[in-house]
């Protein structure tokens, strides 16, 4: 959208299909800011209209979820939880790590579940994955409080208690981290979905298997002698789910190398994923 100051008549601006790979205009977005409020009103709204539990959906799957990983893999597989109470490690990746899958899954359909309204109307089509991150960021909320609950319990419970030191900084970079890494992974399959539907039906099972090369149901830690170690480090996850569990319970594997190279991931597919998603926006109908 150019400003059409040299122009007759009474136009202001002038919507044009052909963009610059580096025409990005953020400020656009930043100006649109009241739309994806109501984008994330919306999405919350509807999300339990006609259900009876409604937002409490958001604690029943991660208690279950949780009550199932103790069962399996710390009962049965025997994985040790870095000394952790078995509920409160897989609450705490649990918390995290739906964040992140929401954020992935939400964002990745940008395009083909939004193509009815993309064709009425202009906006930044960004404004739709952004509302998607920040709608996550409530259910999220939800999880922390519940969280913030179980070790509420523990410690008058004398079973565990948590300290809170420097390493409870790293909560929210870590969540803002997890945040930008999911919209811009998100919005490059996006991108492709508009071409090749089948991504569609991989990220189901994608964002699945991808859990468990991410130390989610295991810390870092149980892999000291195997082989497989570099490979899960090189995940770019694994440091922000390890961190997180650092940041609330003080305890687990916080490498700062490995951070700081999840951090420069993050970077780089943000601002591929921003790259490509302006790229596919202006001619994305004619595939859609």
């Amino acid at each position: 959208m150019n400003k059409a100051t040299d122009t007759p008549g009474n136009w202001t601006e002038i919507i044009s299909p052909k963009r610059g790979l580096f025409d990005i205009r953020l400020k656009e977005v930043w100006q649109y800011r009241d739309l994806i409020l109501l984008f994330v009103k919306r999405s919350f709204a509807s999300q339990y209209r006609q259900t009876i539990l409604g937002p409490l959906w958001h604690i029943i799957q991660p208690v279950m979820t949780t009550f199932l990983f103790v069962i399996l893999f710390n009962k049965i597989a025997k994985i040790p939880t870095d000394q952790l109470p078995p509920s409160l490690f897989y609450m705490g990746s649990i918390t995290i790590w739906n964040y992140f899958s929401a954020c992935l899954s939400s964002t990745s359909g940008t395009f083909t579940a939004n193509a009815g309204i993309f064709g009425k109307v202009y906006f930044p089509r960004l404004v739709m994955p952004l509302s998607a991150i920040l709608s996550n960021m409530a259910k999220f909320g939800i999880q922390c409080a519940l969280l913030l609950g179980m070790i509420i319990y523990y410690s008058f419970s004398g079973i565990y208690t948590t300290d809170i030191g420097w390493h409870t900084l790293l909560l929210p970079v870590i969540v803002l981290i997890m945040a930008a890494l999911g919209l811009g992974l998100g919005i490059i399959i996006s991108s492709l979905t508009t071409k090749y539907r089948d991504l569609n039906i991989l990220i189901g099972f994608g964002v699945g298997l991808l859990m468990y090369v991410t130390p989610v149901v295991y810390p870092l830690s149980y892999l000291e002698q195997s082989k497989y170690k570099v490979l899960i480090e090189w995940n770019p996850l694994t440091p922000l789910v390890e961190g997180f569990r650092y940041g609330v319970f003080g305890v687990g594997t916080f490498d700062t190398g490995l951070f700081l190279y999840s951090i420069g991931c993050t970077i780089v597919f943000l601002f591929l994923g921003i790259l490509i998603f302006n790229k596919v926006e202006s001619s994305f109908m004619d595939t859609v």
